[in-house]
């Protein structure tokens, strides 16, 4: 799960962690009122949207009168931000924040992520901090300072010094970075996240640290300790399948390609989606109804799955395990006479009481297409797109 901008610096300022003044508006005219509350004659319009990137989009500005306040304000709420952290997709502006201007005289980069190759939390941080850091990262990834915390130890004071001296900090500045790490590793551990990211960090005119913006990502399947957390979700941000696929306990991903894919199992799911990419077709999700799935889920899949407008045909594999291949059946028959789908579908069931599954398809009187193996399903499939009558974006010839 992301959260906005000015969700992370509550956090922030929750474990002690400097961050500017900023109050948050939902129409210019609170806008004007935040700038007038925090004072002073320059503040700073920000975008609240999932994503960086947001100033080169147009969403963060620089103002220097209550008059720009407002007009800004009004221009970034009437408006939707797409930058290359958005997949495609353009996000609505439903709040901008209003923070103090701050004046910078070094911006540098730092974040925190749980490394999956080390096993552990690793910092990153590049005194080459801001806008461009990915470009640093790419062309001059000697400027990326990386620091492991050992898992047991916890994070120790000596690793921010590795850290400022390695981005070239002073004294001062390593003592305050040092407060600033530690708070930020509490806050990572305490609070499952999954990505922590201040960009840019700056050191102020004042002559100190403070995070100027601030990026969090947590770990979903740790949501149900953290209520406070998952009060913060904002479905507006979120691919509108997507988020009705959560609703219903469903894991789901939109993909590029029209063979829509559900399955009972994430590396099941990942297995079919390659055999139908070995096949020469193009998937149109990921979505992994659960090992423990029932007929009501699977008519829930089958309308996420046919609210998009690209899936031509749908790939049904299902291994019954924990659950039953007849269930399965009943859902899917369920599923095609409620929401009336008109796209083929190919079904293949394995398992426990696959027979009656299967015989239940075949009893149903409808056009669903048995297939005997996951490699004859995806065939099936990749063949049903490809005699889609008007079909131009099917399987690869």
């Amino acid at each position: 799960m992301n959260f906005h901008e000015y969700q992370a610096k509550e956090l922030f300022a929750s474990y002690g962690i400097p961050v500017p003044a900023g109050t948050i508006a939902r129409t210019p005219d609170e806008a004007v009122i935040a700038a007038q509350g925090l004072g002073g004659h320059r503040w700073v319009v920000k975008a609240q949207v999932h994503a960086g990137g947001r100033g080169k989009a147009g969403g963060v500005k620089l103002v220097r009168s209550l008059d720009e306040v407002r007009a800004q304000a009004n221009r970034m709420l009437n408006m939707r931000i797409t930058t290359y952290q958005t997949g495609g997709l353009a996000l609505p502006v439903d709040l901008v924040l209003i923070g103090e201007a701050i004046n910078i005289k070094t911006e540098l980069y730092l974040s925190a992520l749980v490394d999956r190759v080390n096993r552990c939390v690793t910092f990153m941080g590049s005194a080459a901090g801001g806008v461009d850091i990915e470009q640093v990262a790419a062309t001059e990834p000697e400027k990326i300072v990386t620091v492991k915390v050992d898992n047991i130890a916890g994070f120790q004071a000596y690793q921010a010094r590795q850290m400022g001296f390695g981005m070239g900090l002073s004294a001062k500045h390593v003592r305050q970075l040092t407060k600033i790490m530690a708070s930020l590793y509490r806050l990572f551990t305490d609070k499952d996240l999954s990505l922590l990211e201040v960009n840019p960090l700056i050191i102020d005119s004042n002559d100190n640290l403070v995070a100027l913006d601030a990026k969090i990502n947590t770990d979903d399947n740790a949501l149900f300790r953290h209520p406070d957390l998952a009060a913060m979700r904002d479905e507006a941000q979120e691919d509108p399948t997507e988020a009705a696929a959560s609703r219903h306990g469903l894991n789901y991903i939109t993909l590029d390609g029209n063979i829509a894919c559900m399955v009972n199992g994430a590396g099941l799911a990942m297995a079919t989606m390659d055999v139908v990419k070995l096949n020469g077709g193009e998937p149109a999700n990921f979505l992994d109804v659960g090992g423990g799935t029932n007929a009501e889920r699977v008519k829930e899949a089958f309308k996420i799955i046919l609210s998009g407008d690209s899936v031509a045909a749908i790939l049904v594999n299902i291994f019954g395990g924990i659950v039953r291949c007849d269930l399965i059946s009943e859902g899917i028959i369920a599923a095609v006479k409620e929401v009336g789908v008109n796209v083929p579908v190919i079904v293949r069931l394995e398992g426990t009481k696959v027979d009656e599954g299967r015989q239940l398809l075949a009893d149903s009187g409808l056009a669903i297409i048995s297939a005997s193996d996951l490699n004859d399903a995806a065939k099936k499939a990749v063949a049903a797109v490809e005699n889609t009558p008007g079909n131009n974006s099917g399987a690869a010839q």
